[in-house]
């Protein structure tokens, strides 16, 4: 038998009555606010020091034949953190621009329906408006750096009701959790680098979108993978898998494959690194269904120390080679398929 989850019906929130619902769902939550968990640790916390335990992020990923484009927007409340990497697959160049801010300032908010985060600082600009109620996401940003060129960029998401996003809540322990929504989707837009104008058809280019919430343990840590592409049938694919420090990952995990908009829940897997995140990462499973191999060709790290905190990402990009199994029992072969691959250790 193949590996299947249960979907469960849509719910308003992944809180009830004060303590955290695990499961996956296909529908993304109406409010996600984990301060609503009483007692997440052993001990009672005051709201502030609660909150800095809440770690949040959103990130973008979108893919087409020319660039690899990945933008993370992290709130771990001792500072908050963007990084826009920008990889040329014509001219084989990786640029990253990175801007760290202390303490407070910019907030994600707990609802994709309606709602709106922005940054005007000097020379970095954002703003993300997830606007699921009308089936899109849009991201814009503006960046003036000294070390690279300037780079402007528009994003549209088409959530439409044909694709399927997946909404998960894990569990650390009976009241601590973490939430992650994570939808593949047709990406629109333009991005202007290096005074050359690049468009994005949503025809030919598909990304991620990926919202995080969560009690992480005071040292986290998660891999992850994912790319996207075409199948046989030229139809977009993705995958986005993960190993993180939940439990019950058979019964509930972030690990999912999009085909053509059609969502195949994917079991747990072990990703190891024989040789060390510089050589090849082997993704596998029990089911059957993940068999990959990934081989970084471009290296890409960044280590943050403030105060007592610490946070070491390895994301090289790379080609996954292996194959991958979707709901129906169907093989995609996966050949030289380029994607990223993401070893976090965060202490804080």
């Amino acid at each position: 038998m193949m590996y299947n989850r249960e979907i469960l019906s849509p719910i308003a929130s992944p809180v009830k009555d004060g303590k955290p619902v695990f499961g996956t769902w296909n529908k993304a939550f109406e409010k996600t606010d984990l301060l609503e968990i009483r007692r997440p640790f052993r001990y009672p916390y005051p709201r502030w020091l609660k909150n800095c335990r809440n770690k949040e992020w959103q990130c973008f990923t979108v893919q087409n034949d020319s660039c690899l484009l990945e933008a993370l927007f992290c709130d771990v409340k001792f500072y908050q953190m963007v990084q826009v990497l920008l990889y040329d697959k014509e001219n084989k160049k990786k640029y990253v621009f990175k801007k760290i801010k202390p303490f407070s300032g910019w907030h994600l908010p707990n609802s994709l329906s309606n709602s709106y985060v922005d940054s005007n600082s000097p020379n970095f600009f954002f703003r993300i408006h997830n606007w699921l109620d009308a089936d899109t996401v849009k991201l814009d940003i503006n960046i003036e750096s000294r070390k690279n060129p300037p780079l402007t960029i528009h994003l549209d998401y088409n959530i439409s009701q044909n694709i399927l996003p997946m909404a998960v809540s894990l569990s650390f322990s009976e009241r601590r959790s973490m939430y992650a929504f994570k939808a593949f989707a047709p990406v629109q837009g333009s991005m202007v680098f290096d005074y050359n104008h690049i468009n994005f058809n949503k025809d030919t280019c598909s990304g991620f979108l990926c919202d995080y919430k969560g009690f992480f343990p005071y040292n986290m840590k998660m891999t992850m993978c994912n790319a996207i592409g075409f199948n046989e049938e030229k139809e977009s694919f993705g995958f986005h898998i993960a190993e993180n420090q939940t439990k019950e990952t058979n019964k509930n995990n972030e690990n999912a494959l999009w085909v053509n908009g059609k969502l195949t829940l994917l079991p747990p897997v072990l990703i190891t690194m024989p040789d060390g995140p510089e050589s090849n990462w082997i993704i596998q499973d029990v089911e059957g269904m993940v068999d990959l191999t990934f081989t970084p060709i471009e290296q890409n790290r960044g280590v943050t120390n403030l105060l007592f905190t610490k946070a070491d990402l390895i994301a090289p990009l790379g080609v996954y080679n292996g194959m991958l199994v979707n709901s129906e029992g169907e093989k995609i072969k996966i050949k030289d398929l380029f994607g990223i691959g993401e070893k976090l250790f965060l202490r804080m």
